[in-house]
């Protein structure tokens, strides 16, 4: 079994500490009516607010409110999947987010999301896929780099994968909390390096998975 699962564990174990929630950022609308907008913007600002007061069913109906208000953007649909992710629900946060990545398709931070719930699921085949146009994104893009870590990593690559996490980390206007789940990645990744003349037993690395998934819900 791959050691970059324990990695990957290890960001989304972050992510229900602090859930993805606050990665939000004002998103453009286009074709859309003045008063539309006001009323969007609102029901997403409630949403968040309820959200941060850990009111996570109020949250997704005022997010499903904007969502039925302007069913062309993906911005709702991202938070809704972030508040599954933070409850633990994978399968829900994934639909969410491929919901959002199929309306709003340069939306880059609910493409990065998608592509690593696939990628913690042993898919990292489909993640790629999915990342396609993170991987080809230019230099001083954070995400470009943070993706092309994990292809590394799946083929522990750990050398190349923790460099192409430290390029990132060291762009400019890296989303904070993108940051602070890598920076968490790099520790583990670090780690599983330093073990890999000595691996853990199979027993070993099926507990870690295990208690990955616990530390999720």
């Amino acid at each position: 079994m791959h050691q970059y699962l324990h990695a990957v564990r290890v960001l989304f174990s972050a992510l229900n500490r602090r859930p993805i929630r606050g990665m939000y950022a004002k998103y453009p609308l286009h074709g859309i009516a003045m008063d539309e907008d006001a009323r969007f913007e609102g029901l997403i600002a409630q949403g968040l607010a309820a959200s941060q007061e850990n009111r996570a069913q109020a949250a997704l109906d005022l997010f499903a409110q904007a969502s039925s208000l302007v069913p062309a953007s993906g911005i709702p649909h991202f938070l809704i999947g972030s508040e599954h992710a933070a409850a633990g629900d994978l399968a829900a946060a994934e639909a969410a987010f491929a919901n959002a990545v199929l309306l709003s398709p340069k939306f880059l931070l609910a493409r990065y999301q998608l592509g690593l719930l696939q990628f913690s699921s042993d898919r990292a085949a489909l993640a790629l896929v999915t990342w396609q146009p993170l991987i080809r994104l230019p230099e001083q893009e954070s995400l470009g780099h943070f993706v092309r870590g994990f292809a590394a990593l799946a083929q522990d690559q750990f050398d190349e994968a923790l460099r192409h996490y430290r390029t990132g980390l060291a762009c400019d206007g890296a989303n904070p909390s993108v940051v602070a789940d890598i920076e968490r990645v790099v520790e583990a990744v670090e780690r599983l390096a330093r073990r890999t003349d000595a691996p853990a037993p199979a027993e070993t690395s099926q507990h870690v998975l295990l208690a990955g998934y616990r530390r999720l819900h």
